[in-house]
């Protein structure tokens, strides 16, 4: 049971990396599963391992780092990643995940989809406000402080994924603080002095 819990919290970890970039994730499990026992991959998901696949993800993220960090190109290359992002957090979570079999492979797929997919909203929607706030100097450090969070996210999901999942979970509750301020006022009390 455990180590199902385990495997879910990794999947989950590795489909928010990808919704922020979607081949570094794919290419450190590819990297880690090839040369570690850390990540088991079942067929057809060992693929990643495979040399050509290793390259083409290395190739790819190179493309994409690079156009992230351009403006106006960042938000061709969001709108094509609106694809791309969704579909990686699908394979890294029905690849993870998976592994233990006891998640439906359709289940897996649609919430790596939903994860990923959600993240990558996140991100679409908040670009454009740092371009028009910087005028488009701010993107390059942000779209690298994107690819450092994936990455850092893909290698604590591997290493230790309950720890992801606390992560997600604070992050979540700091947003919705921010996001929906209590109503409660704390208004001073009174006292009457009797005469």
């Amino acid at each position: 049971m455990i180590e199902t819990v385990i495997l879910i919290a990794c999947a989950i970890g590795l489909s928010v990396a990808a919704g922020l970039n979607a081949y570094l994730p794919l290419l450190v499990v590819g990297l880690v599963a090839r040369s570690t026992t850390l990540i088991p991959l079942n067929e057809p998901w060992d693929t990643l391992t495979n040399g050509w696949v290793l390259a083409a993800l290395a190739v790819l993220l190179v493309i994409e780092m690079t156009a992230d960090k351009i403006p106006v190109v960042d938000s061709l290359n969001d709108i094509i990643q609106t694809v791309g992002r969704p579909l990686a957090g699908a394979i890294l979570f029905i690849a993870g995940a998976g592994v233990v079999g006891e998640l439906h492979p359709a289940l897996s797929f649609i919430a790596g989809l939903l994860i990923a997919g959600g993240v990558h909203a996140a991100k679409v929607a908040a670009r454009p406000a740092v371009t028009l706030a910087t005028g488009g100097t701010g993107n390059w450090l942000v779209s690298l402080i994107e690819d450092l969070l994936s990455l850092t996210t893909a290698v604590v999901a591997i290493l230790a994924p309950l720890l992801v999942l606390l992560l997600i979970t604070a992050g979540i509750l700091l947003v919705l603080r921010w996001k929906f301020p209590s109503r409660k006022k704390l208004t001073p009390r009174t006292t009457e002095t009797r005469r």
